[in-house]
């Protein structure tokens, strides 16, 4: 196992987790308290020191690491697969994008800001379902005003009585900012079309040994 397959595992299980919890909550509008922290959550992430340290550790990856598993071995979840590629394509384009990037930047960083005027505000978050989700609203709005500016624009399928509940519109959006932050950490680590062609066989070794550690 070498060091960029670990870390392109998990960029890659942090974009299917994301894609996944879109489409749940468009479809059934629920989501996993957990793997919904553990994507909003790494935005706050922007210098960490590893990328497992972006999503506060393998366990809050559980979600992703299996259907990345799972879509390694036989694509079947075409809905899910949709959303990758589409937030793939706008990394790319946001990476072009400058002006947009140190708007992204800024708005992470005066959502840091607020959350260090709150004592113990970070160590909280993971188990705060409503303070994580006034921090999805401040990162949906972000998403609006740079992510949505592009084309195309993701298009999310899913029941109308979920998709016009404010409140999920801001956990889709929050969730698809954070999968561009993980196309963005796939695309740090060398990861693109050829990787999944030709390392193929090697993520999924390690993205079932990382599974299988897992308590």
């Amino acid at each position: 196992m070498s060091r960029a397959d670990h870390d392109r595992v998990i960029a890659l299980a942090a974009l299917l987790q994301a894609s996944s919890l879109v489409r749940g909550i468009a479809q059934t509008g629920q989501v996993d308290p957990d793997a919904f922290a553990a994507c909003v959550v790494s935005l706050l992430k922007i210098d960490a020191d590893s990328s497992e340290a972006v999503y506060g550790g393998m366990s809050n990856l559980r979600l992703g690491l299996r259907l990345l598993c799972e879509h390694l071995r036989r694509p079947h979840d075409m809905e899910i697969t949709r959303y990758v590629i589409s937030l793939l394509v706008l990394e790319r384009k946001l990476a072009r994008r400058p002006d947009l990037l140190r708007q992204i930047r800024a708005g992470i960083e005066t959502s840091l800001a607020r959350l260090r005027q709150v004592p113990g505000a970070d160590a909280t978050l993971m188990a705060d379902f409503t303070g994580l989700d006034t921090l999805a609203a401040g990162f949906a709005e972000l998403y609006t005003a740079t992510i949505s500016t592009l084309t195309p624009r993701i298009l999310v399928n899913g029941k109308p009585l979920y998709l016009t509940n404010p409140a999920n519109q801001s956990r889709i959006r929050a969730l698809l900012l954070a999968g561009i932050r993980a196309a963005v950490l796939w695309r740090q680590k060398g990861g693109g079309r050829l990787t999944l062609l030709f390392r193929r066989t090697a993520l999924l070794a390690e993205g079932r040994r990382l599974l299988a550690m897992l308590p």
